[in-house]
């Protein structure tokens, strides 16, 4: 064999190099194997990483202030929220268009409630405002009107604010079809940038959301306000386009002695007094940027103040004696059922197969029955007019007029709870229980060892893996119950699971709810990195 024959690479049957063809064939099993797990990991994808990235956005995101008060968040930057004053007359102004667009799209409500959240009142304040500045606007268009019928007429406002190939397009435009954006006059918009601005907005707010020709809509209210703040600081005389007379009679209008004026500032007060009071400012620059600590501030009964963050008053203090009440009450459920799953699973393990298959069936059977039914049961059990209370009574144990109250506080929800996830810890312990040979006690009692000593030196530490199993899983169950705590739980047995259901479901604060539930998340898994320090995860079993 010749020296080159033997330096080069080894070939396959289809002369292919043998290492290039091993590639190839692993590269094909592992796109195999990837395609076998793949409806799983779309799976895991959609219903469990998806939805925890979006809990841990929203409990941070607030970009509805800035989206909403774009204007006025830019002009509170300058604004000392310690000063204990209201802002400048800019801030109003500011305040005035980004209210006014927000009430016109139907969004004003919406950051009301968000800031509500923050400072009680503030959904009305916004609600009402949004009704209320249109009448600012309407002192100075009943004057330009006056003056002129044509400021009454959408169509000299577009050809007064329009570009000329942009009027073109839009006469030329028929219903159905897609309108021409539209664009302002480079020069009009330089020499009344207010008015440009308010303009544009509205023109565009007809098209988009309302399929209306600008031709035919008369402008908003702002917008005859931009025009009176626009006319008051600039020189109209050198203007030579369309409509150049009807503007030039305006700034005439505007710089007579009888013109009525309104100041933004008195008239926000006009519509509600909290507008001249410190708060609701401080409590929109605080939450202008688009990400926020304040939802996890308030999960843990704190607040966002213009010093930093403080600790609410006592008396506003909820969710800490919710957290610590949640982790109590599900450590004292997992408890008892340890202590009552323990025997039972023995039992089972320990029986002939046939028995304890039949003994089997009445563990599951509370799994083949409604939650809703479980937990109502109980309530009929617990109550004071309930069967417990009448056979105590009956028995002379509890005086009728003393009836015990076992329902709507912790002790309705633990004993409710304990019935409801009692199959959870049996289950991994008969499992791992009935792996133990049995040999190893006898083994121990022939060598002379107790009872006890047996069931504690030899038998107890194998059963261990099983109690762990069946306590991670209880727990974990226990901390997020909402339904049985609801119902049993009254205002001293429910869970921060319940406040979470709250602000979902009623209050729609999902920001407080995702920041509640984040903590939640957050303490579990603590708690789970603390147990395998201490007890060690691998020595949780399931059986084997």
């Amino acid at each position: 064999m010749s020296d080159a024959t033997q330096s080069g690479p080894v070939l396959a049957a289809d002369g292919t190099p043998l290492k290039r063809s091993l590639n190839r064939a692993l590269r094909r099993q592992k796109m195999r194997a990837l395609m076998l797990i793949a409806p799983l990991l779309l799976f895991i994808l959609l219903a469990f990483i998806l939805p925890i990235a979006d809990m841990l956005w929203r409990s941070v995101e607030n970009q509805i202030v800035s989206e909403t008060l774009p204007r006025t968040t830019v002009a509170l930057a300058d604004y000392d929220a310690e000063s204990g004053e209201v802002p400048g007359d800019a801030v109003f102004e500011a305040a005035y268009y980004d209210i006014f667009i927000a009430a016109e799209r139907k969004l004003h409500t919406r950051l009301g409630t968000r800031l509500n959240y923050e400072m009680t009142g503030a959904s009305s304040l916004f609600r009402k405002s949004g009704r209320g500045l249109d009448d600012i606007g309407e002192v100075y268009q009943d004057q330009f009107e006056d003056l002129d019928e044509n400021w009454d007429e959408a169509e000299p406002w577009a050809e007064l604010m329009g570009d000329a190939d942009w009027l073109a397009e839009q006469r030329a435009w028929q219903k159905g079809a897609r309108q021409p954006e539209f664009e302002v006059r480079s020069d009009i918009a330089a020499l009344l940038p207010r008015t440009a601005e308010q303009y544009t907005v509205f023109a565009r707010f007809q098209q988009v959301e309302e399929d209306k020709s600008p031709l035919r809509e008369e402008p908003w209210t702002a917008v005859f306000t931009a025009l009176y703040e626009d006319l008051a600081e600039t020189d109209v005389s050198g203007y030579s386009g369309p409509r150049a007379d009807m503007l030039k009679a305006a700034d005439a209008l505007v710089d007579s002695p009888d013109f009525e004026t309104v100041r933004l500032q008195d008239a926000f007060g006009d519509i509600d007094k909290d507008w001249l009071t410190p708060e609701i400012w401080q409590t929109i620059k605080i939450y202008s940027p688009d990400l926020t600590n304040g939802y996890f501030l308030n999960a843990v009964d704190m607040q966002n103040a213009p010093d930093g963050a403080e600790f609410r008053d006592e008396d506003e203090r909820i969710y800490g004696l919710l957290f610590k009440r949640t982790m109590f009450m599900s450590l004292v459920i997992t408890f008892s059922c340890i202590m009552l799953a323990y025997p039972i699973a023995y039992l089972l393990s320990n029986l002939p197969a046939r028995t304890a298959n039949l003994l089997m069936i009445l563990v599951l059977l509370p799994f083949w029955t409604s939650l809703l039914v479980r937990t109502s049961a109980w309530k009929v059990m617990l109550q004071q007019q309930g069967v417990i209370n009448d056979v105590l009574v009956w028995l002379g144990l509890v005086d009728d007029a003393n009836r015990l109250i076992m329902m709507n506080n912790q002790f309705g929800t633990i004993v409710a709870m304990t019935h409801i996830l009692l199959p959870f810890m049996i289950l991994p312990m008969y499992s791992v229980m009935s792996t133990i040979p049995t040999t190893y006690v006898r083994a121990s009692k022939s060598l002379g060892a107790t009872n006890w000593t047996t069931f504690w030196r030899v038998y107890f530490p194998q059963s261990v893996p099983g109690i762990g199993a069946g306590s991670i899983l209880v727990f974990i169950l226990a901390i997020g119950y909402y339904i049985t705590p609801a119902i049993v739980g009254g205002t001293t047995g429910t869970f921060i699971s319940n406040r979470i259901a709250y602000h979902i479901q009623s209050s729609l604060n999902w920001g407080l709810a995702a920041a509640l539930g984040t903590i939640l998340l957050a303490a579990v898994l603590i708690l789970y990195w603390a147990y395998d320090r201490i007890v060690g995860i691998d020595n949780v079993k399931l059986g084997g």
